[in-house]
């Protein structure tokens, strides 16, 4: 465990909160004070908003560069407005929003001899993925396969597509693969 369930718990109202601040004010919420202190640690985090258990919209940091509390923060409005596959979060469709925060541990890249070895060392519902190839990156995180019925494969090769890169690019030795693990709070 990376957070404790009364800081995950916090983050969680706290993307709500800061979304919810957004649509009635029309600026960004201060950060409060009362947070548990663990939260000033550097984390990787995403906010995910789902609607009628469809996404609608999903930002975040993969890498530890900032404070937990304040990736929240950004993560969550980011969301909720700067999510480029969707349309801004209206305040009439807040109410109907499922909200859902992952805590990321720090990326690690998996080393193989041979691309088979990759199902060796991913761990389908435990591990996310990120996938990078030049300057193509793409993510998933963990409950994307579990939710999709992905097997190892699929979960490469759709890590891949989200990068921008061909399904089969996993196998050529100039990509490089890292696995993390999240702790989802919703």
């Amino acid at each position: 465990m990376m957070i404790s369930d009364r800081a995950g718990n916090y983050l969680l109202k706290l993307a709500k909160d800061s979304i919810k601040y957004y649509l009635d004010n029309g600026e960004k919420m201060q950060k409060p004070d009362d947070y548990p202190i663990e939260l000033d640690e550097n984390l990787g985090v995403f906010v995910t908003l789902n609607k009628n258990f469809r996404l609608r919209g999903c930002i975040g940091y993969p890498e530890p560069v900032m404070p937990a509390i304040d990736a929240t923060m950004e993560a969550a409005l980011s969301a909720a407005i700067n999510d480029p596959r969707f349309p801004e979060v209206s305040i009439s469709e807040f109410d109907d929003l499922d909200f859902e925060v992952t805590v990321l541990t720090k990326p690690e890249m998996i080393v193989v001899a041979h691309p088979d070895q990759y199902k060796e060392e991913i761990e389908i519902g435990r591990d996310g993925l990120i996938i990078q190839k030049g300057f193509a990156k793409g993510l998933l995180l963990p409950q994307v396969a579990t939710e999709n019925h992905f097997d190892i494969e699929e979960f490469l090769e759709n890590t891949c597509m989200k990068a921008g890169i061909s399904a089969d690019s996993w196998m050529d030795e100039s990509c490089d693969v890292y696995k993390f693990q999240g702790q989802i709070f919703k």
